[in-house]
């Protein structure tokens, strides 16, 4: 539940050059896999989704991960953790957004989505996981 001194705003996950037909999804708040796709030809897969800030800052949100008292992300699902049962991979990328920097919050509070650009494949042509650094993040006008 929002409190009054919290405001949604909205991220987008963009994976750029995820490995073809690859089950990827959010990670529900009851840790399921939420808005599972694949990508059939190299497309890239985009995930949107709410979460709340408030002071300090502070992350909230059903997608919301935290790891102590300051890290906040995002997993990302892959594989088997998916829904993908014939799959080989069984992964999650982990998505910090405890750091995005607080002049793009500012302005993602005036309407406006953060979009992150997230790498896809690793090195070695399997699907990225682990903590991944976004490429870019960057604020669309509505």
């Amino acid at each position: 539940m929002a409190r009054a001194d919290q405001v949604e705003i909205a991220l987008r996950i963009v994976i750029e050059h995820p490995v073809i037909g690859v089950l990827h999804s959010l990670q529900g708040k009851d840790d399921q896999p939420l808005d599972p796709k694949c990508s059939r030809d190299g497309e890239p897969l985009v995930f949107d989704f709410p979460i709340r800030v408030g002071p300090g800052p502070k992350f909230f949100g059903d997608q919301v991960r935290r790891e102590g008292p300051v890290r906040r992300f995002v997993y990302i699902r892959i594989g088997k953790m998916a829904g993908g049962a014939v799959s080989p991979w069984s992964r999650r990328m982990k998505i910090d957004i405890h750091d995005i920097d607080s002049a793009l919050l500012d302005r993602a509070t005036r309407g406006g989505i953060i979009e992150m650009t997230i790498p896809g494949t690793a090195a070695d042509g399997t699907p990225a996981c682990a903590t991944v650094q976004p490429a870019a993040r960057r604020l669309i006008e509505r």
